[in-house]
């Protein structure tokens, strides 16, 4: 889990550099949706094309809708926040998350859930009040990222009942490849060698922060591990300091604590209670 929070914080560090470098969003988002199928294309060398067999289309319809929505906004928001604001306000997914999951899923809501959750809005409010020197546009793209995300996460819980995590990430890599396709062509500019390095480092690497998460899940208790996956904030933030000399204000800093708190507090009673 440690590992998947690092691999997210470099992910965050490449969309600045690509950005910096001149390689639309699009672009970028395209190389991220085509790294999911190469993760999956050992699977289809030895199996063939069984990794793609289910019954439910239309739910990995949803999954990679979901996808491509919630990395559109949220490489996005990173090309107008400050790395660690922009981090932050992406952990307020579990807030929306819990939100949605007793309408949605039919999913008891404990009162440690509800307070976390009104403690991250809270901290939202903080962070983006009057006078904040955020980027309005940018905040709005990541708390919009933030409300996608509960479709993939609300989308996968259903999904992992009957397929697997392989089948998942390659009806995901369709979609979003599928989707993102037609703008990335519309905003292809010629590239340097140097930055197809980069779009190939994103896209054989980062679709690895998934494979992490879920062996995580899978080898540890998640009330003991699930928290570890908020250490990103540490090193985006220590990076956007030491790199771009980017330092929130102390509101900021205070709205950041109060979100990450109801993350953690959210995430504990998720974990303990499954």
């Amino acid at each position: 889990m440690s590992a998947a929070a690092v691999l997210f914080a470099v992910e965050v560090l490449m969309i600045r550099w690509m950005t910096a470098r001149g390689i639309p969003v699009e672009v970028q988002l395209f190389a991220r949706a085509l790294g999911q199928l190469l993760w999956v294309t050992p699977r289809i060398a030895t199996s063939g094309l069984l990794v793609f067999r289910t019954r439910r289309l239309p739910m990995h319809m949803l999954r990679g809708l979901s996808s491509l929505i919630c990395w559109g906004l949220y490489y996005y928001s990173f090309t107008r926040l400050d790395m660690a604001t922009g981090t932050v306000l992406s952990f307020t997914n579990v807030m929306f998350t819990t939100l949605l999951a007793a309408p949605i899923l039919g999913e008891r809501v404990d009162r440690w859930r509800w307070f976390g959750t009104i403690a991250g809005l809270l901290g939202v409010a903080v962070m983006l009040r009057p006078g904040a020197e955020v980027d309005p546009i940018g905040a709005t793209a990541a708390i919009a990222a933030a409300v996608a995300w509960c479709g993939i996460t609300l989308s996968s819980r259903s999904l992992t009942r009957t397929d697997s995590t392989l089948t998942v990430l390659a009806w995901v890599g369709v979609f979003t490849s599928l989707g993102v396709l037609p703008l990335a062509v519309l905003a292809w500019v010629p590239l340097g060698l140097f930055e197809f390095g980069l779009l190939l480092v994103v896209a054989t690497v980062m679709p690895g922060i998934i494979f992490m998460v879920t062996e995580a899940l899978r080898h540890g208790e998640a009330s003991a591990i699930a928290p570890f996956q908020y250490l990103r904030l540490v090193v985006v933030t220590a990076a956007g300091w030491i790199l771009f000399n980017e330092v929130p204000d102390l509101f900021g800093w205070i709205g950041a604590v109060i979100i990450l708190s109801g993350a953690v507090v959210i995430t504990v009673a998720e974990a303990r209670r499954r």
